[in-house]
């Protein structure tokens, strides 16, 4: 670790100076050689430094997701050109280009702390072997050795011997007990930020092996920090604690407020946004128009979550916006009475009844059959046997001109149907 800690020389002034005017504050409050100034002056730095990264933590979220949408396309690859290494490395890094995501984006928080974080190793082993370092001059030496946190000397580790744990006025079993507890406090904080990473921010309907990566990120962080967080000094420890519960209290307002899409994390967000809207009447900030813009701009795409808050909005009379914000709905509206309440609803229309096989055939057979004679209530009444103007005019009768019927679509006939073939002879008048 100090071979390490020696190669990031180069900005342990800078880190040390930091420091040394954080405690020349936190001094003229709580003393300058109790723990608490020292303690806050890490603190502070590690609150400064993780303010720069925040443009870097951005990077990373937009690269997570990119990674994450773009596993899909990346397997195909894979499968497609298993066989074939180099094509499958080019046709990754064609991927990567078009689509304007770089794998290393997800580790560039980690990467940029760690020479700030080696840097303050090398300055708190200086101050354990009683070196000074960058900015800390002797003086400073001397009040940084006295300085304890909980019992525990800053620059003490787990592993220091009795009589160095001696040299700096302290015990053993409280230097083990301090670091032992915070080795606990740093593991559990890093094991509950990947989880609530995996658990909440994931697309659940996708199954990547980019999820079981980030699983087993999540056990083997945890298991890292505990077996190198024992040969730490306490003032590391306190450091890499901060920025620990620092990025647990990042990630958990940025899956608040900008969760992945498809995640549970959105579908919690999503009702809030449901009833803030359906409070005030309409979209409230830019980050609440940004999210009903994308979800608008995406149409059929849509997730599930997605499509039930367009759906409850439009069934409360509003309707999303391309530009974000939410109107009421002129078919909602129209659908108002005129003192505001909902109308009357439409009554549903009611679907015919189910026939039986024998009465649909016996309707198909009743509209196939066509009507073989007039009724006597539709014959023309001059057209009638024994009126005097047939006689007159000696005409036939109507029925004796009628054809036989032709058969039927149903292949009945009149014999069938229990008529007489041929004409008909008229009946004779009766005679009085």
């Amino acid at each position: 670790m100090d071979t390490i800690a020696s190669l990031f020389s180069f900005i342990t002034w800078p880190v040390s100076w930091v420091i040394v005017q954080f405690h020349t504050v936190y001094g003229a409050i709580f003393g300058p050689d109790t723990g608490w100034a020292w303690g806050l002056s890490i603190v502070s730095l590690v609150i400064l430094i993780r303010i720069c990264l925040i443009p870097l933590f951005v990077k990373q979220i937009k690269a997570t997701r990119g990674m994450q949408t773009l596993q899909p396309e990346m397997k195909k690859i894979q499968e497609r050109y298993k066989n074939d290494k180099q094509r499958q490395s080019e046709e990754m890094m064609k991927l990567y280009k078009e689509t304007g995501t770089n794998p290393l984006s997800s580790c560039l928080p980690i990467l940029a702390q760690s020479p700030f974080f080696f840097a303050l190793y090398h300055v708190l082993n200086g101050i354990a072997s009683g070196d000074t370092i960058g900015a800390v001059n002797q003086d400073l030496l001397e009040s940084a050795q006295k300085a304890h946190i909980f019992g525990a000397p800053l620059a003490s580790k787990f592993f220091s011997s009795e009589s160095d744990v001696t040299a700096l006025s302290a015990s053993l079993t409280d230097v083990r007990v301090v670091t032992a507890i915070m080795i606990v406090l740093m593991s559990a904080s890093q094991f509950f930020t990947q989880r609530q990473l995996m658990t909440k921010n994931v697309d659940t309907t996708v199954k990547t092996p980019f999820m079981q990566q980030q699983k087993m990120l999540m056990y083997i962080f945890p298991v890292m920090f505990a077996v190198f967080g024992v040969n730490f000094p306490v003032g590391v420890l306190v450091y890499w604690l901060t920025t620990n519960v620092w990025t647990m209290g990042q990630q958990m307002y940025v899956i608040r407020n900008n969760p992945t899409p498809g995640s549970k994390a959105q579908a919690s967000y999503l009702e809030r946004l449901h009833k803030s809207v359906m409070e005030h009447g309409k979209t409230r900030g830019r980050g609440q128009k940004a999210v009903v813009k994308a979800i608008v701009a995406k149409g059929r795409d849509r997730n599930e979550f997605e499509r039930k808050f367009i759906n409850g909005l439009n069934k409360a009379g509003l309707a999303a916006q391309p530009d974000g914000n939410v109107e009421k709905n002129d078919t909602a509206v129209a659908a108002q009475s005129a003192d505001g309440t909902p109308a009357a609803a439409t009554p549903k229309r009611q679907q015919p009844k189910r026939q039986s096989k024998s009465q649909r055939q016996a309707r198909t057979a009743g509209e196939a059959e066509p009507k073989t004679s007039l009724d006597k209530s539709d014959e023309p009444q001059d057209a009638k046997p024994g009126s005097k103007q047939d006689t007159k005019q000696g005409n036939k009768p109507a029925a004796a001109a009628k054809k036989p019927a032709q058969k039927s679509g149903g292949g009945r006939s009149k014999a069938q149907s229990g008529q007489r073939k041929g004409p008909q002879r008229p009946k004779s008048p009766s005679k009085k």
